[in-house]
């Protein structure tokens, strides 16, 4: 990818940490957590491919997505290693730099997704479609979309954070995030490249697999297969918490990633 990704930072000393979103996501999510953070480390938070304000690509691919990742942590912070914490999307991004780049990943954290084959995310089209059949020409307020998105969407965090891609430029109201590929790579973007990772690929460094009980994205089937490619990994599942951990439960999200990081911080 030529043009880089749009990122934010935070902090002025410690070790850096690459925050990355899940879909529909953008890098400002983790603000939260990463605020909490800056004190002692650097974090970085980045708009991944067709999501925010980073460019829009010709297709899904999670290699390219890890390799977009991968340029940026490499030209902001020459010769140092990260933390990669990851999301969802995000999640399945961080982990795929931390196995075809370790020398560059410290730590890794996984939040509510595994290294598994998901198929479509049946509930992510119904979200998609009534993006784009929202008539952006009502749209007036940030009222208005929240009314109009009550429509298709009852649960009004969820319907906050997809209204987060909703911009308003010269032109009026205009979806950020790039609805048609997305709604074209739903297959993709449930998948897992088994079969593109380098054989035998593994990264052995310290790694947090962190879950929520209400989530169906961790399950005891993925154990095997996470614990194949990441031997060094801890598992915490938040009690009460859905797929959105760091949302729903920000405190102990925050406490658990902290007390992973300082402890194996060198």
């Amino acid at each position: 990818m030529s043009d880089r990704l749009h990122t934010t930072s935070l902090g002025t000393t410690g070790p850096r940490i690459a925050f990355l979103h899940g879909l529909f996501g953008q890098g400002k999510n983790w603000t939260q957590i990463a605020k909490a953070l800056a004190a002692d480390y650097r974090p970085t938070l980045f708009d991944l491919p067709n999501h925010g304000r980073s460019p829009w690509t010709a297709d899904f691919d999670y290699l390219q997505m890890a390799g977009a990742v991968i340029e940026e942590l490499e030209q902001t912070a020459p010769g140092e290693r990260w933390r990669v914490l990851g999301h969802s999307m995000g999640g399945k991004v961080a982990m795929l730099v931390a196995l075809t780049r370790p020398d560059l990943v410290e730590q890794l954290v996984v939040v509510d997704v595994s290294p598994v084959d998901y198929g479509a995310h049946g509930e992510f089209e119904g979200y998609i479609a009534g993006m784009k059949g929202m008539p952006l020409a009502e749209v007036h307020s940030r009222a208005d979309a929240d009314r109009l998105a009550a429509q298709w969407v009852s649960d009004p965090g969820v319907r906050a954070f997809l209204l987060q891609n909703l911009r308003r430029d010269d032109d009026g109201w205009r979806w950020q995030v790039n609805l048609d590929l997305l709604e074209r790579s739903l297959r993709t973007l449930g998948s897992w490249p088994a079969d593109r990772l380098p054989p035998g690929a593994t990264y052995d460094g310290p790694t947090l697999w962190v879950s929520g009980t209400l989530s169906g994205y961790v399950k005891p089937a993925h154990v095997a297969a996470m614990r194949t490619l990441f031997p060094r990994v801890r598992s915490v599942a938040v009690k009460g918490a859905g797929h959105w951990v760091h949302s729903e439960k920000p405190d102990v999200f925050l406490t658990t990633v902290r007390t992973f990081l300082d402890a194996d911080r060198s």
